[in-house]
C-alpha cells in the first residue's frame, strides 16, 4: 500500500469495523430468508433461484440489459406496457457484470441486488449512527432486514440498489459532503422514479438553512456571536459529526441518548451549489430522453406510466381500494390490516418529527411515503415500494436499542423467522411482490 492510499484506506477500514455487527446481523437475517425460501420452494416443486431472478420486474430489467429499450406488451384492453417505465441503472449494471463474468443477465441482477443490499445496510447504519449512535444504527439495520417484504432485498429488483444510493447520499448530506451527495442523488434518479425523494432531501438540506439564515439575519439585523453559536447548535458542522463518530460508546448499554447529534453540515458555497446542481441530473436526463424517444417531450414518461395504469391521484384510488375491502366479511380483515398498516406508517413518521430527525431524513421519508401511498395502481406492490423509506423505522430501532442485548436479540430473531416464512409464502404465490 502506498503512502497516498493509507490515509484513505484507514478511515474506510475503521468504518467497516464499526459497521461489522450490523452487516453480520443483516447477512444472517437475509441468509435465513433465502434458506427458508429454498426449502419452501423445493417442497412446492419450484426453483427459489427463478423466483428471485426471473419473474415480474426482474424479467423487464433483464430484457433492457440485453437488447436494450424498445420492448412493449399491448393488452386487449388497449393498455401498453413499455419497458421505458424501468429506469436504466440496474440494467446497465447487469449488462456490465454479464460482460465481465459468465453470469446471465438474471444472475447478474441477483448479484447486483445482493451486493447492493449489503451497501444499503451499511448506509442505513452510517446514517443512523451519525444521528443516534452505533447501537441504534445496528438496530436500524436489523429492523430493515426483518421487514415482512425483506425478501425483495435479495431479488433482481432495484429496491436494494436504490436504497443504497439514497442512504449514502443522505449520509453525505449529513456530514457535509455535498458533491458526493449530489452525485449519489443523480445515480438514485437513474434507478427509480422515487429518486425525486433523494433530490428533494438534498435540496431541502441545502436551501432551507440558507433561506432561514437570510430571513433571520434580515429580521434581526445582525445577531451577536453568541446568538449565532446557539443557532448553529441545531446544525452541527463536520467536525462535530466526526467527534460523535469517534467518541467511545458503550455498545451494551440499554439505551442511547434521545436527541440527534447532527444536522446538515457546513460546507463551501461552491461545493454545496455543485451538489445541488448534480442531484436532479439523473432523473431529468432519463425523463427527457424518454420524452424525446416517444416524441411527447416532458410528458413522455407520464404517458408511459399511464400505459401501465399508474399515476398520482393523491391516494384516492388506494383509499377506494381499501374501502372496497369492507364490503364483504372475508376481506374486511384485510381492509382493517391495511388501515392499521397505513396508520402505523403515519404514526412512525410523526414520531420521527417529534424526535427531531434531521430535515433531509424527514423530507426524504415524506416524499417516499407520499409517492408510494398516493400512486393510483399496483396496490399489492405498495409494501415493497415503501421499503426504501428506512428513516421511518428509526423510532422502532430506538425502542429496540433500549432493550437489554439478550432481549433485543430474542425479539429480532423471532421477527426474522416470521419474516422469512412470510417471504417464502409470499414469493411462492401467484401475484407479484
Amino acid at each position: 500500500m502506498t503512502d497516498l492510499e493509507a490515509p484513505v484506506a484507514a478511515p474506510c477500514a475503521l468504518a467497516l469495523r464499526r459497521a461489522a455487527p450490523a452487516l453480520l446481523g443483516y447477512a444472517a437475517v437475509r441468509a435465513l430468508g433465502l434458506v427458508v425460501l429454498a426449502g419452501w420452494s423445493a417442497a412446492r416443486g419450484k426453483s427459489a433461484y427463478i423466483l428471485l431472478t426471473a419473474r415480474w420486474d426482474s424479467l423487464w430489467y433483464a430484457r433492457v440489459a440485453g437488447p436494450g429499450y424498445g420492448y412493449e406488451v399491448r393488452l386487449p384492453n388497449g393498455d401498453v406496457h413499455s419497458d421505458l417505465a424501468f429506469f436504466p441503472l440496474l440494467p446497465w449494471l447487469e449488462r456490465l457484470l454479464h460482460a465481465l463474468t459468465p453470469l446471465s443477465y438474471a444472475g447478474a441482477g441477483f448479484t447486483v441486488s445482493v451486493l447492493a443490499s449489503l451497501a444499503a445496510a451499511w448506509g442505513i447504519f452510517a446514517v443512523t449512527e451519525v444521528v443516534y449512535g452505533r447501537r441504534v444504527g445496528v438496530c436500524a439495520v436489523l429492523v430493515w432486514a426483518v421487514l415482512p417484504v425483506g425478501i425483495v432485498q435479495s431479488m433482481a429488483y432495484s429496491e436494494s440498489l436504490f436504497t443504497a444510493l439514497a442512504a449514502w447520499s443522505l449520509y453525505a448530506v449529513l456530514t457535509g459532503r455535498w458533491v458526493g451527495a449530489g452525485a449519489l442523488a443523480a445515480l438514485a434518479g437513474l434507478t427509480r422514479p422515487v429518486g425525486l425523494a433523494v433530490v428533494a432531501a438534498v435540496w431541502a438540506a441545502g436551501v432551507v438553512p440558507f433561506v432561514r439564515d437570510r430571513v433571520r439575519g434580515a429580521r434581526e439585523g445582525g445577531a451577536d456571536q453568541r446568538d449565532g453559536a446557539r443557532l448553529d447548535e441545531r446544525a452541527p458542522d463536520i467536525s462535530s459529526a466526526a467527534r460523535a463518530r469517534r467518541a467511545p460508546q458503550t455498545t451494551g448499554a440499554p439505551h442511547e441518548t434521545s436527541a440527534p447529534r447532527v444536522g446538515t453540515a457546513a460546507a463551501p458555497v461552491g461545493r454545496r451549489a455543485l451538489g445541488l446542481l448534480l442531484a436532479p441530473v439523473g432523473t431529468a436526463a432519463y425523463v427527457l430522453w424518454v420524452g424525446h424517444r416517444t416524441g411527447r417531450g416532458a410528458l413522455g414518461y407520464l404517458d408511459v406510466q399511464a400505459g401501465w395504469r399508474n399515476g398520482f391521484d393523491g391516494g384516492y384510488a388506494f383509499a377506494r381500494f381499501v374501502a372496497d375491502k369492507f364490503t364483504s366479511f372475508p376481506s374486511a380483515a384485510a381492509g382493517a390490516g391495511l388501515v392499521l398498516g397505513v396508520g402505523l406508517l403515519l404514526w412512525l413518521y410523526v414520531a420521527g418529527v417529534r424526535q427531531r430527525q434531521p430535515l433531509p431524513l424527514l423530507v426524504y421519508t415524506g416524499v417516499v411515503l407520499a409517492l408510494a401511498l398516493c400512486a393510483s395502481s399496483y396496490f399489492g406492490s405498495k409494501p415493497r415500494l415503501l421499503m426504501p423509506a428506512f428513516p421511518v423505522l428509526l423510532p422502532l430501532a430506538r425502542a429496540l436499542a433500549r432493550l437489554r442485548t439478550g432481549r433485543s436479540a430474542l425479539v429480532t430473531a423471532g421477527v426474522a423467522v416470521a419474516s422469512a416464512v412470510y417471504g417464502a409464502f409470499w414469493l411462492n404465490g401467484s401475484g407479484p411482490p
